[in-house]
């Protein structure tokens, strides 16, 4: 089996191949092949695989190519992984907003609508290909914005692009372990977009232990997103909301702290990673000690503003274990390839899953997974104020996707005005002209 990492050059790719090497069942990955722009990226990443790999008994073979349709070619998975503009581009979304006294977070807000400009036509054209050059092939999306881009995939390649995400694993790992339960052991009852959704539930063995972390303060204040949120808001709210709500919720906190920040997270990974590639230059250099003490600084810093707005303090140990993304992204290739059925949190096509959204709608959801796909499962009702947040950010994403197919900055404009945390229209056109400016790339919009 051949698995194809888009953006095979990134950061955090020896963390799906440390999953791979894992993996000695039959049907496992036998062959990786890493496309990337940047191919002094691609190499550095290919050493640190390569070390990885020592000693590892018929550990998947690697490869690295710049061409993009060879690398498609043959492929039984994509994995898509690309940075458009790279994180020189992410600091540069955040700044353009902060300076409009707005959130620029990557996902959230005006830094993802940016982000979405400027990557959706890229994955559009990866999706075309892989209908003419692999049409077998399954795509994995962790591309951010993780939701629009596999919505925009999906138009091209429909159910065979799947997007997948962390964060509602570690929030379910969390509250499973909290409460005393095996995580692999608890289903949740989770809802709503990438990066914008709540978990309402948690089952073991047929009894939702959820009531019982809610009733209880103590219990709710000792984890990441009791001190993210505090036991008041949750408790009200009856349910536990993902990580990045906090930039809704407490959307000026936020905005402060960024403000405040010496750097924001972009330039800060920008930096650091700069420092890594630069070190891997070295042929001397160890390559995986230093992609492993540059990956636990990066962990330990995560959602850093967010956390100092409300004094949660630093990460937990636990929260930095590996474990997230790319053990998703394996039990997804093992229950798709081996028919092995699993249910996953993943970001698929709505169809009759929430009412309020059309079949098309991509939301990130529970599904079951098996040699056919992923398939959402039946989840709770969305609660109304639930219900308008989705539908408000679902609309902007409409928009992003309608103004890459026509080229209209008025529906750019459209996309950024209508997003809840952009609280005017004169913001919007004047975040359209910074991100112009910041963004060549952008210039297809007029």
């Amino acid at each position: 089996m051949r698995l194809v990492i888009l953006g095979g050059g990134g950061f955090r790719v020896p963390l799906v191949y440390r999953a791979l090497l894992g993996d000695r069942a039959e049907g496992r990955i036998t062959e990786v092949v890493l496309h990337d722009v940047d191919a002094d990226r691609a190499g550095a990443i290919a050493r640190v695989l390569a070390e990885q790999a020592a000693g590892v008994p018929d550990a998947p073979g690697v490869r690295v190519t710049a061409d993009l349709d060879e690398a498609l070619r043959g492929a039984d998975f994509v994995f898509s992984a690309i940075r458009v503009g790279g994180l020189r581009g992410r600091a540069a979304d955040e700044r353009v907003a902060l300076d409009e006294g707005v959130l620029g977070q990557e996902t959230v807000g005006a830094g993802g609508i940016a982000y979405g400009l400027r990557t959706v036509p890229v994955a559009v054209d990866i999706a075309r290909r892989v209908a003419r050059l692999a049409p077998d092939a399954w795509v994995i999306n962790f591309t951010n914005p993780a939701g629009l881009v596999t919505e925009a995939m999906s138009r091209h390649i429909g159910d065979r692009v799947i997007g997948i995400c962390d964060s509602p694993v570690g929030l379910g790992r969390r509250v499973a372990r909290l409460l005393g339960a095996e995580p692999g052991r608890a289903r949740l009852d989770y809802v709503g977009l990438n990066h914008l959704g709540w978990l309402s539930g948690l089952q073991v063995d047929g009894e939702d232990l959820l009531p019982r972390l809610l009733k209880d303060r103590d219990l709710l204040e000792s984890f990441e997103e009791g001190k993210l949120f505090g036991a008041d808001w949750l408790q009200s709210l009856g349910a536990i909301p993902n990580e990045y709500l906090h930039y809704y919720y407490f959307n000026r906190e936020a905005v402060r702290a960024y403000q405040q920040a010496e750097r924001t997270r972009g330039a800060f990974l920008h930096d650091q990673q700069a420092r890594f590639y630069t070190r891997m230059r070295n042929p001397e250099t160890a390559a995986f000690a230093t992609w492993d003490a540059t990956r636990a600084e990066r962990e330990a810093t995560y959602m850093a503003h967010s956390r100092d707005a409300a004094g949660a303090g630093e990460r937990a140990a636990e929260d930095m274990e590996s474990g997230g993304y790319e053990q998703v992204a394996l039990a997804l290739m093992r229950a798709i390839a081996r028919d092995e059925r699993a249910l996953l949190i993943l970001n698929v096509r709505n169809r009759a899953t929430l009412p309020q959204l059309d079949t098309d709608a991509v939301i990130e959801v529970p599904c079951t997974v098996d040699a056919s796909g992923a398939h959402p499962a039946a989840v709770s009702p969305l609660p109304g104020h639930a219900t308008g947040l989705v539908c408000a950010v679902k609309a902007v994403e409409r928009e992003v996707l309608a103004a890459v197919e026509s080229g209209s900055r008025a529906t750019a404009v459209k996309a950024f005005a209508l997003h809840p945390l952009v609280d005017s229209v004169s913001v919007a056109r004047r975040l359209m002209d910074g991100y112009g400016q910041a963004h060549p790339g952008l210039a297809y919009l007029t």
